[in-house]
């Protein structure tokens, strides 16, 4: 009889009685262990990545925006954000930083290219950051949520400027060129398109801050050396293309470019999704 537990898989107790051999009931348990615990897991990341929360999320953002500009114009805003853009003009010219009229001045000349630009000023930040928000979020990808945190407080972060130092884009002064109206015949100041945008937030530049950090993402993620390449001059040519349109000054990209880069830096301590640019 011992022989036959030995055979059947059964082990030697302490004071050599047999053990019975594991069961079918112990087997079925632990599968239905190792299920609930996949279940879970699954569960766990369908909640992570939720399209009803990043639709509330993006919603909240947009609505976020709309009221700070609001608010802005609200109080005596447009004329605060032309006295703003004037000082930075000065500012500019003491820090000999004042390139938009002769960028201008030299697109101009070439009036398709200038097109071009204007098409990219508006596209620019839906091509690349939400379009790369997009793949992220469609392969289900652990990085995409430290990418989107890094921009949310971009985003979130330029509304108290937005509100308490409102700033007119350089094509509302004298002295620069509206590309938008003169060679693409787009009236950004029409009164059905600014109930959807807010048209005294140039400082800081958005399109820069979302610059940044889409380019500090790709660079430090793609394995592909044209795309790495691209990555890097993607912020620069940004700031070139919405100084030369005529919507922001240098010192709103810079400091735009200096948001984007804080709220990289800030959405990496959590260490989920954005690692700090390579050196």
């Amino acid at each position: 009889m011992l022989g036959a537990v030995a055979k059947e898989g059964g082990s030697w107790g302490k004071h050599g009685f047999p053990h019975a051999a594991p069961g079918p009931c112990r087997s079925v348990a632990q599968a239905s262990r190792g299920r609930r615990s996949r279940e879970g897991g699954t569960l766990a990341r369908v909640r992570r990545f939720s399209p009803r929360r990043e639709v509330g999320l993006a919603l909240g953002a947009y609505g976020l925006y709309l009221v700070a500009g609001r608010l802005a114009l609200a109080r005596d805003g447009r004329a605060r954000a032309l006295r703003n853009a004037e000082r930075i003009v000065a500012l500019e010219k003491r820090l000999g930083l004042d390139l938009e009229p002769a960028v201008q001045h030299a697109l101009m000349r070439r009036p398709r290219l200038v097109h071009g630009l204007n098409v990219g000023y508006v596209l620019f930040n839906v091509t690349f950051t939400l379009g790369w928000l997009a793949f992220l979020y469609r392969r289900r990808d652990e990085r995409y949520h430290g990418f989107r945190r890094a921009c949310v407080l971009a985003h979130v972060g330029a509304q108290p400027v937005f509100l308490l130092l409102p700033t007119a884009p350089p094509r509302a002064l004298e002295g620069f060129v509206d590309t938008l109206a003169e060679v693409s015949g787009v009236d950004l100041e029409h009164r059905l398109l600014v109930r959807f945008y807010n048209p005294i937030a140039a400082m800081p530049s958005l399109h820069v801050a979302f610059a940044v950090l889409t380019a500090g993402e790709i660079a430090t993620r793609t394995s592909s050396r044209p795309l790495g390449a691209l990555a890097h001059v993607y912020a620069p040519a940004v700031a070139t293309v919405v100084a030369g349109t005529g919507n922001h000054f240098v010192v709103d990209a810079v400091v735009g470019a200096v948001l984007g880069a804080g709220a990289r830096r800030l959405a990496s301590l959590r260490g989920d999704g954005v690692a700090p640019r390579r050196p």
